[in-house]
């Protein structure tokens, strides 16, 4: 088990959305939650394989899939906000969470790419 704090923020931020999944299915949203339990769970499970990629290359190429998956669940976040799925306290949380992933990915990538020339 990783403890660094991205590990830790990404599988924290996968536990809320697969509870939230839980709670969406409850109510019968099967769309939304699909999809967003895909992408929510996707950016951890990368970012743990950009972690033993071979090389740097490998490494990038993991990181901006994460950084990807974590786009698309901050726009299904909005879209269940905006459709009253979520409330405006947790998707803020929640938003917040996925925000910070995306800051500490970019600034991952970017780094690695900078020590790579």
């Amino acid at each position: 088990m990783r403890n660094d704090k991205l590990s830790v923020q990404s599988l924290d931020f996968a536990i809320s959305i697969i509870n939230l999944v839980k709670r969406l299915k409850e109510n019968r949203e099967t769309i939304i939650s699909n999809q967003i339990g895909r992408s929510g769970t996707s950016i951890g499970a990368n970012i743990y394989e950009g972690q033993y990629a071979h090389g740097r290359a490998d490494f990038i190429a993991k990181f901006q899939i994460a950084l990807k998956e974590a786009n698309e669940t901050a726009y299904w976040l909005e879209l269940l906000y905006k459709t009253d799925y979520i409330s405006e306290e947790e998707y803020k949380k929640l938003s917040s969470a996925c925000t910070s992933i995306r800051v500490m990915l970019i600034s991952s990538i970017n780094t690695t790419k900078k020590n790579a020339k």
